[in-house]
């Protein structure tokens, strides 16, 4: 095993870089060894000791983590730490199912690199035996697309949770991907032979949720013919996803809660315990804080959901991955049927500029929409303004908002209600909630579709909130 005060090895061929990396690690009272290609790299491990070695991927002589076994057979116990400006899920996921010890996207933080070379180096690197993942080919496709910062975070954590069944919670905007975060954990993890079963818990009745996610036996409830297997038992072995669990059933929760703790499940109208062995995926793209305040979803519950959070960044905060994500679908498209389309340098920026509250699924959408209706192989900006039109505008809060309208309200409110200190953002989340509804459907005429797509949220969680209320649409219709 390599000893702690061995000197580092550096294989970065980018000298600017280097140089940084070099002069952070030597302040910090580590020795450095530096070489700038794959060549260079295994001379130095012939005749050397090092307690760590950073590379890069993109060596100047070949592919850094290509070549990792070569490195292993000469070092077995040396963590790697690697670096790279390749910054895909495929290259995150490369790196951490070569037993990377911890992988940095460029441009990383440096006090995070130092922190990292510190502790790999009084650690020992997972032997390559620990992993049965496979390392997926330069040409699979990742189902997440995307190299902005704000996409590394989610990268990273992805990888984490590969080699291991740990919960994870997914919460992000509407439109921003989280299925296909569970997707990817589930298809590049440990249970990829076993199944994936997914459950908007959102689009279920109130009174039919246990039944889908525990099953039922015959006779169990008016209508139950038949035995019926559900949703757990369906994804045994597997990964199970939960999306929209914000909009689960109070009860429900409680029976999910008792599964998650126990590993057993019983369907309704059961007697029989049943064990489950399945990994939990769930996501929400509502904030359950004020709702565990409201007393509408359970606090144990979320810490039991809650073990390793995944937060995905709404695509207004990641507008350099717009041109990537355009030309993903456009493939996407013509692999659909649809004719084969080019986006201008105009066109993309016309995209880029756009505030896409429905996140990457209007994009989608968008791009499809383009590939279907454009009469010319090349899409330019004019043909972008003519198919999809204008952004229509968000509402915004009147300039004397803080003397009348929402900002007076919200002074009355207080002034009757006097929160206690440390309740004043939950108390008055919950009491705005309401009249944001009933404010939906006037704008609406009491359509639900419509003031679900105004609110941007879920129809079926609209509707479930609608009676949790005791909210009457009708009320809302024209006359």
């Amino acid at each position: 095993m390599p000893n702690p005060h061995d000197p580092i090895l550096l294989v970065e061929d980018d000298i600017a870089i280097a140089t940084v990396i070099i002069a952070a690690l030597e302040d910090e009272g580590f020795a450095i060894a530096h070489c700038t290609g794959i060549a260079a790299r295994d001379k130095l491990l012939a005749t050397r000791r090092f307690a760590v070695m950073l590379t890069d991927v993109i060596l100047e002589d070949g592919d850094g983590l290509a070549s990792l076994s070569a490195v292993r057979e000469r070092a077995p116990d040396m963590p790697v730490i690697v670096l790279s400006a390749q910054n895909t899920l495929d290259t995150a996921v490369r790196a951490s199912e070569s037993d990377a010890f911890e992988y940095f996207p460029k441009p990383f933080d440096l006090d995070e690199l130092v922190h990292a070379v510190r502790q790999a180096a009084g650690a020992r690197s997972p032997s390559a035996e620990d992993s049965n993942v496979p390392i997926p080919g330069e040409g699979e496709k990742m189902p997440l697309v995307g190299r902005s910062p704000a996409m590394q975070g989610v990268y990273r954590m992805i990888t984490r949770v590969l080699r291991n069944d740990l919960t994870v919670l997914v919460t992000g905007e509407s439109g921003t991907g989280k299925e296909l975060v569970a997707e990817a954990i589930h298809e590049l993890g440990n249970r990829r032979t076993g199944p994936f079963v997914a459950v908007n818990t959102a689009a279920i009745p109130a009174d039919l949720v246990e039944s889908e996610l525990f099953g039922h036996e015959k006779g169990a409830f008016t209508g139950a013919i038949a035995q019926a297997i559900g949703k757990f038992e369906q994804a045994n072995g597997g990964t199970l996803f939960l999306d929209e669990i914000g909009d689960m059933p109070a009860e429900a929760q409680t029976r999910l809660l008792r599964a998650l703790q126990s590993g057993r499940i019983r369907r309704v109208g059961g007697r029989q315990e049943i064990a489950v062995n399945v990994r939990i995926i769930a996501a929400t793209n509502r904030d359950l804080t004020p709702m565990i305040a409201a007393g509408t979803f359970r606090e144990d519950l979320f810490y039991r959901l809650n073990v390793v959070p995944i937060v995905l960044p709404p695509l207004r905060e990641r507008r350099e991955d717009i041109a990537a994500l355009a030309q993903h679908f456009l493939v996407l498209a013509a692999e659909d049927g649809l004719p084969r389309r080019v986006l201008t340098a105009d066109a993309i920026e016309q995209l880029e500029a756009r505030n896409w509250r429905g996140n990457v699924r209007e994009l989608r959408n968008v791009v499809y929409r383009l590939t279907l209706m454009a009469r010319e192989e090349r899409i330019d900006a004019d043909a972008v303004s003519d198919i999809i039109g204008p952004e229509i505008a968000a509402a915004s809060v009147p300039q004397d908002a803080g003397q009348g309208g929402f900002g007076g309200a919200l002074a009355a409110w207080l002034a009757a209600e006097n929160p206690p200190p440390g309740a004043l953002y939950h108390r008055a989340l919950a009491a705005f909630e309401k009249p944001l509804i009933e404010y939906a459907l006037g704008r609406t005429g009491g359509n639900q579709l419509r003031a679900a797509q105004l609110l941007g949220i879920n129809r079926n969680t609209l509707r479930k909130r609608i009676g949790e209320l005791g909210l009457e649409p009708e009320r809302f219709s024209p006359s």
